[in-house]
């Protein structure tokens, strides 16, 4: 007899649309399995077998965040198949600054009303997320929550676990004054300041769908375009290269995200000429009258993540990353002075 409540239903939820909504992920899910991803959706818990071939004093390194207003755009645009990204890479983003692999994922979607094929359409993009990441979706939550949220509203958040072996955590006592500043390219505003983004743009009245020529696409387009995730091209120098330290530039844009990575009496120093900012930051400074201190303390600006290595590893690491489809740069160096970041 399969699960079912006429009294539940009148309340606002239905659960037989929950059912459905597990089908249509099903095929988004498998997509994402890795040799120790255990079973399949329904449990009580999601199952992972540890590999820990190769590491001695394995460390489990855990992390865990949301989409945030962004999530607004995708109402505004009925555009639902993206966010999911967002939420993975704000979460591995995060686990891989200490240097470790992202191993599984679980998300949580809080919604007014279950429309199975809007479900459907998130955890599409969450599992696209963790294919980037190589990250298994192993399990999850939909709560339906009618009264709470609008029928046409949903918030999204995720967790990830990843695992790296003590001696390789980045330390970042090793960093001294002449260390090398390397920047690895975001793809536009990624999933912070949206508060800030949705004033400036009015979003609720503006049109989002119609084409912008300084953009290349319309506005709404753009700002959608999905957090990039950095797993596997960091790895891949993680491998070659002795990196110092790793800042995932989010919410506090420079001022606050580089310093988290430096130690008392360094300072991060870069050249404000060698930043690759895309025109949407232009056109958010410009619509909203932003100083660039406040700009540069919001937003990425074009740097979705920063590395630190010897000045004399700088020009390979590059390379390598280029090699893994990064259009990696030298963006400033390491210096003396009281810990923060210069902008010169």
């Amino acid at each position: 007899m399969k699960s079912f409540s006429e009294s539940y239903k009148a309340a606002g939820v239905d659960i037989t649309a929950g059912y459905t909504a597990v089908e249509l992920m099903k095929k988004h899910v498998a997509r994402t399995m890795t040799p120790g991803a255990i079973g399949g959706l329904g449990g009580f818990g999601g199952l992972f077998e540890l590999d820990l071939t190769g590491m001695t004093r394995p460390v489990l390194v855990s992390g865990t965040d949301g989409v945030g207003t962004k999530l607004k755009l995708a109402f505004l645009m009925d555009k639902h198949d993206t966010v999911g990204i967002d939420c993975v890479a704000m979460c591995v983003n995060d686990v891989i600054t200490c240097g470790a692999k992202p191993l599984f994922f679980l998300d949580y979607i809080a919604c007014g009303k279950n429309v199975p094929e809007r479900i459907a359409d998130i955890v599409a993009g969450v599992a696209e997320g963790c294919v980037q990441a190589g990250a298994a979706l192993i399990g999850g939550e939909t709560a339906e929550m009618p009264g709470f949220y609008g029928e046409e509203e949903y918030d999204l958040a995720g967790f990830t676990c990843g695992a790296v072996d003590r001696s390789r955590i980045l330390d970042s006592s090793r960093m001294k004054a002449g260390d090398a500043i390397i920047a690895l390219p975001s793809s536009g505003v990624h999933s912070n300041g949206f508060s800030l983004v949705r004033k400036v743009f009015d979003v609720e009245k503006a049109d989002l769908k119609a084409y912008s020529a300084e953009l290349g696409m319309s506005l709404g387009e753009c700002l959608l375009t999905p957090t990039k995730i950095y797993v596997k091209p960091v790895l891949a120098l993680l491998e070659k290269a002795d990196v110092r330290a790793i800042s995932h530039i989010t919410g506090g844009g420079f001022y606050e995200n580089i310093p988290r990575a430096l130690p008392e009496g360094l300072c991060a120093r870069i050249e404000k000429s060698r930043v690759k900012t895309p025109p949407v930051f232009d056109l958010i400074a410009k619509a909203g009258n932003i100083p660039e201190r406040d700009m540069f303390n919001t937003f990425n600006m074009g740097v979705g993540m920063t590395v630190i290595l010897p000045a004399d590893q700088a020009d390979e690491a590059v390379r390598l990353l280029r090699e893994q489809g990064e259009e990696a740069y030298l963006l400033g160096e390491i210096a003396e002075g009281e810990r923060g970041v210069e902008l010169c």
